[in-house]
């Protein structure tokens, strides 16, 4: 009988940071120019990307796919939040919900498997320089991205489909500023073991796998860096991979505790702060990153300016 009379939930609240009303307008302007910036700045450097041939190569051709998931994964977390900031009504439909959850999902899998892929690119290019055009081809490139877009779509379908196996009846409130999985768990009246299991071994496995590539790939480069006698060599190439490997650092963090350690005793604000880390704080760097530490970008972005003055 309470499964026949329980009500099926279809919409939820999304309770949004917790902050002071005084804090509404300042966290809203600092949370909007944060959106801007790292909308301009990514696209921005796919614009440069584009723009000049010599940016042409495998290398950029990732860093730009870099920049568009940074954008994707701003734009589907950072403009619903700045809206909830003064809505009176914060609800999200269970369709939308979902929704979000896969376009966030999408774009966090897909940035995992191309920082490997960078990483590879790497590797090719300090270990094997004479080979290096022969196997990072353009062929091979674009079915890479192929690949690495294809497997970011299976990932979160997956999910989505464990997800509709669940109902909500007991609480419609979602402590958070975004659709994230494993809230959606907490609040659902079906027992979601199977999904909670399923997040951990498809996550895991994807972190565990490119975390590896990551680190076997940057092995062998320092190994190689570490054998030429060539001081000038040394500073291209941490230069070159500097970049790279702080931005891996910065985003795998946040990731681990979220998604791999499911189980972890941490507080919900710690929890949301990671969060915002790597969905808000995370896509604004990794253009500035990428783009100070990088010469050529910074040659072509001085020439774009001195064409335009």
């Amino acid at each position: 009988m309470e499964t026949k009379n329980a009500t099926w939930l279809t919409e939820f609240v999304l309770t949004g940071l917790s902050y002071q009303l005084e804090w509404q307008i300042p966290l809203f302007l600092v949370f909007l120019v944060i959106h801007l910036i790292t909308i301009v700045g990514n696209l921005g450097l796919i614009a440069l990307i584009c723009n000049d041939p010599h940016l042409h190569t495998p290398m950029y051709l990732f860093l730009g796919s870099l920049a568009f998931m940074d954008a994707w994964i701003s734009s589907t977390v950072t403009p619903k939040m700045l809206v909830n900031f003064f809505a009176t009504n914060q609800m999200i439909s269970l369709s939308e919900c979902m929704l979000q959850f896969f376009s966030f999902a999408f774009s966090a899998t897909t940035e995992c498997f191309l920082l490997a892929a960078m990483a590879y690119d790497r590797y090719v290019a300090i270990c094997k320089p004479l080979l290096y055009p022969v196997i990072m081809t353009d062929r091979l490139c674009i079915r890479l991205l192929v690949a690495l877009f294809v497997c970011g779509l299976i990932h979160p379908a997956f999910h989505l489909l464990f997800l509709l196996r669940l109902t909500f009846c007991n609480s419609n409130i979602i402590h958070h500023f975004y659709c994230d999985i494993m809230l959606l768990f907490k609040i659902s009246c079906t027992d979601p073991s199977i999904n909670v299991l399923m997040v951990f071994i498809s996550s895991g496995s994807i972190q565990v796998f490119t975390i590896m590539t990551v680190l076997v790939s940057y092995t062998l480069v320092l190994f190689t860096i570490l054998k030429r006698k060539s001081a000038q060599g040394i500073r291209k190439a941490f230069s070159t991979c500097g970049a790279h490997l702080l931005s891996v650092s910065l985003y795998y963090g946040p990731l681990l505790f979220m998604y791999v350690c499911p189980g972890s005793a941490q507080a919900d604000d710690q929890d949301m702060m990671d969060s915002l880390f790597y969905t808000v704080i995370i896509p604004l760097l990794n253009p500035i990153i990428y783009s100070l530490r990088n010469r050529k970008v910074i040659d072509s972005l001085t020439k774009l300016l001195k064409r335009s003055v």
